[in-house]
């Protein structure tokens, strides 16, 4: 399992790392503090303008991120590992019991995904992720680590706990215990999943913070240079 864990962190830093520089985070706006509502309701500082994505990017990033190549890529190496493991044993091997195990691995992180991205728009909530505009790594390491369950809200981008991403993961892995999996899963085995879905985001947090995700990275290279981002001061809101 811990092997499991370091490859798909790796696989899901890769994704983003690949990916062109997202929009700055405002220094105030560095998910120190989770603990009330808002972490800061202050407006954006001077020369760091925030502009909510438009319905366009929104869309564009969630296509990816649930049927991109990289993500069925990820299914499809999460499932040669479960597979590997013979999880669940109920599934058998060959191609058949590969099939159901990347069907698994997809439908979850669709469902995931999909949780995340509607639940944001139904609670006003901007879901993307914005590097830190702090220096040093322990200030951008935490940023990073702490955007997993924040978001940005209203015209100003003040950051806030995040319902829907703390239940987006949980969501995804419950519909798969009750949806597919063998009777024998229960909640302990969706919760237990989840908290392996909510490392994932923390990893690809991470590698959206730290890694090269330049104009001459693969997916530029494909012609799907989305920004995973919101429209910088220059774009149209």
């Amino acid at each position: 399992m811990k092997v499991r864990l370091i490859v798909l962190s790796v696989l899901v830093s890769f994704y983003f790392a690949s990916l062109p520089p997202p929009a700055k985070a405002q220094p105030s706006l560095d998910a120190g503090d989770i603990s009330g509502t808002a972490v800061s309701t202050g407006p954006a500082q001077p020369g760091l303008t925030y502009n909510r994505p438009n319905e366009t990017t929104k869309v564009r990033n969630y296509s990816l991120e649930a049927f991109g190549p990289l993500p069925i890529g990820i299914a499809a190496v999460e499932a040669g590992i479960d597979q590997e493991d013979n999880s669940p044993p109920e599934w058998k091997q060959g191609a058949a019991g590969y099939s159901r195990r990347f069907g698994s691995d997809f439908g979850t992180s669709l469902v995931s995904t999909t949780t995340r991205y509607g639940l944001s728009e139904a609670f006003r909530e901007d879901a993307l992720y914005y590097r830190c505009d702090c220096r040093g790594m322990f200030p951008r390491l935490s940023h990073a680590v702490f955007s997993t369950l924040t978001a940005r809200r209203g015209e100003d981008g003040h950051r806030i706990f995040s319902v829907p991403a703390l239940l987006a993961p949980y969501v995804g892995s419950t519909t798969a215990v009750y949806g597919w999996y063998p009777r024998r899963y229960d909640a302990r085995d969706a919760f237990r999943m989840g908290n392996y879905n909510m490392l994932g985001y923390v990893g690809a947090n991470i590698g959206l913070e730290f890694l090269y995700s330049g104009p001459h990275s693969l997916l530029s290279r494909m012609h799907l240079n989305n920004r995973h981002g919101a429209p910088d001061s220059s774009s149209n809101p």
